[in-house]
């Protein structure tokens, strides 16, 4: 069954590349008792340190205790207010990330993080997806704050390190969460990370607003210095870091934009400071202040090098209206710094309001595109001119002419298009045309038509394409063949069987003897396997099971919890079992 059936109808064509299927049967039952020990955990730890919208949206989210969820049935709870779900495959780019949200679509990484990486896991997942983000959506300014911080981050420009720092971050969480990583692969992808992030230099946008996510939406907290509430989504999918965020240990910090950005942040380790915002008011504030700041916004120069400094498909605007898209290759400047003259290596399409222009798609400009930016000499806007104003200068159909520009730039040749939409002046095409910077030849007649776009400055640029699905096509959701399902492991087995019988309503004399069976195969083969145990002695108090047996499962998790690495597990699990009080209750 394909899963995305209720939700593809509002995904993009440009994002359908990054979208998946959940093939619910491949989930083990060790998977859905990890998910049911995270959610038990959090259910208690956050019903009095959550913010109170996360309590709320766990009931409306499609979300239950016992087994993990159908993204199918949370896309449909999530339509109530707007919003859907969509599956990916594990970490997908911060721009296409950031686009799902803009788009008001919830992106979840369907992969279940290992019993041992049980409290705290960087690879995406599903306890994280849906746990962490959805539930608190269901506040409107937060669902606002978050599909706002979507539109501002997809316009967000990474440089070519910043890419390779995400394949290395995209590698670790893959070898942290393979169930046959070996100690020594997984120190190697850190240490690559390590290595990456150390080839970066300076700051890009994209690493600033991954800081501003990580320290609002992941990792944020709410209200007051001295008594906080939890609303990042890395805290309430933790159950480790949503108990130990709250503690002395931590820093709280008033939040501001400036100490986001300026405080970095390992995916490897829990957080020793924490930011918090007096309302998500603030933060909506604030993430429009920040934009003001991006390439998207401020056009000129600075938003073209941070396009030739991401590698990557871009986007400039020129004051025209006109909208090229590729991939920039190289920036002439004059004397003073500024762009005169832009070129684009690879296919490159021209668009108008986000729509591909018409015979200028990536096929006429497969091998690049280029043209000049500025005034014209005698400081003549060549955008705002007129139809008598292009005649003055010489630039009529059929008519061999010669444009100068201030820059030094010139462009002679025969024209045979010209271009405008909303009173402006877009693009001019030539034949036989020659374009010159001095002694330096930038277009030559050869090369065939030389088609000019128009502006004397850039309003704005930003990563991916103006008319995305014109540009990259319109991506089929992949479908994913079904496989034949596994047989269980004999360790599955067990979980399996204790997972029926806490379906049934008592626990019979024939479910006793099985259980006892479960344990005999525990005590023989598996000594260190603690969170069946915890299982088990969970369906004992729950049916008031006083015996021996009882008293015995108990130490036996007692005495696994004197190992280090599963000292918290256990006794956060024990503590919500009625133990010491069960024979009063029974």
């Amino acid at each position: 069954m394909n899963e995305l059936s209720k939700s593809t109808k509002q995904i993009p064509a440009h994002l359908r590349q990054f979208v998946s299927e959940q093939h619910y049967e491949e989930y083990t039952p060790i998977d859905h008792a990890v998910w049911r020990y995270v959610m038990r955990q959090n259910h208690h730890a956050l019903k009095d340190t959550a913010h109170p919208a996360y309590v709320e949206g766990l009931r409306g989210s499609g979300i239950d205790t016992e087994a993990i969820p159908n993204v199918s049935d949370m896309n449909e709870h999530l339509s109530k207010i707007g919003w859907g779900a969509a599956i990916v495959d594990g970490l997908i780019p911060g721009v296409a990330f950031y686009d799902f949200q803009a788009h008001g679509i919830l992106p979840i990484a369907v992969a279940i993080r290992k019993v041992e990486n049980i409290e705290y896991t960087p690879a995406p997942d599903i306890i994280h997806e849906s746990v962490g983000h959805a539930p608190i959506l269901f506040d409107s300014k937060y669902a606002s704050y978050v599909k706002r911080f979507g539109e501002i981050g997809s316009k967000a420009f990474a440089t070519k390190a910043k890419h390779e720092v995400f394949e290395a971050v995209r590698n670790l969480s893959i070898v942290m969460e393979g169930r046959h990583s070996t100690p020594q692969q997984i120190e190697e992808a850190k240490r690559l990370l390590s290595e990456r992030k150390k080839a970066v230099k300076g700051m890009s946008e994209a690493d600033q607003i991954s800081r501003i996510f990580w320290w609002t939406v992941e990792y944020g907290l709410i209200g007051t210095l001295e008594n906080p509430q939890i609303y990042g989504a890395g805290l309430l999918s933790s159950v480790g870091e949503s108990k130990h965020c709250l503690s002395d240990k931590v820093v709280k910090l008033p939040f501001s934009i400036e100490s986001c950005i300026q405080t970095s942040y390992d995916v490897t380790t829990m957080q020793p400071q924490l930011f918090v915002c007096e309302s998500f008011d603030q933060l909506t504030e604030a993430i429009e202040e920040f934009a003001n700041s991006m390439a998207f916004r401020k056009g000129g120069t600075e938003s073209l090098d941070k396009a030739l400094q991401s590698g990557s498909t871009s986007t400039f605007v020129l004051n025209s209206g006109l909208q090229i898209t590729g991939t920039i290759e190289k920036l002439f400047k004059d004397s003073d710094g500024e762009a005169i003259y832009v070129k684009t290596a690879g296919p490159t399409a021209l668009a108008i309001n986000d729509m591909e222009l018409s015979g200028h798609s990536k096929t006429t400009h497969y091998s690049g595109f280029g043209t000049p930016i500025g005034l014209l000499e005698g400081d003549i806007s060549l955008e705002e001119c007129t139809e008598e104003d292009l005649q003055t200068l010489g630039i009529e159909k059929g008519r061999k002419s010669t444009l100068a520009f201030k820059s030094g730039i010139q462009v002679t040749g025969r024209v045979s298009t010209i271009i405008r939409n909303n009173n402006k002046l877009n693009l001019i095409s030539f034949e036989s045309c020659k374009v010159r910077l001095g002694d330096q030849m930038l277009f030559e007649e050869k090369w065939g038509t030389f088609d000019m776009a128009v502006g004397s400055a850039v309003t704005s640029a930003f990563p991916g394409a103006a008319d995305a699905e014109g540009f990259f096509g319109v991506e089929e959701i992949p479908k994913m063949a079904s496989t034949e399902p596994r047989l269980l492991t004999e360790i599955e087995i067990l979980y399996q069987t204790i997972r029926e019988i806490r379906e049934k309503e008592s626990l019979d004399e024939n479910s006793m003897v099985t259980v006892q069976n479960v344990l005999q195969v525990l005590r023989s083969t598996y000594p260190k396997e603690w969170l069946l145990r915890l299982e088990i002695l969970e369906l004992f108090c729950e049916h008031c099971v006083q015996t021996m047996e009882t008293e015995q499962v108990h130490q036996e998790l007692l005495r696994l919890s004197t190992t280090r690495e599963l000292q918290r597990l256990i006794k956060n699990g024990l503590s919500l079992l009625p133990i010491q009080k069960e024979s009063q209750r029974c």
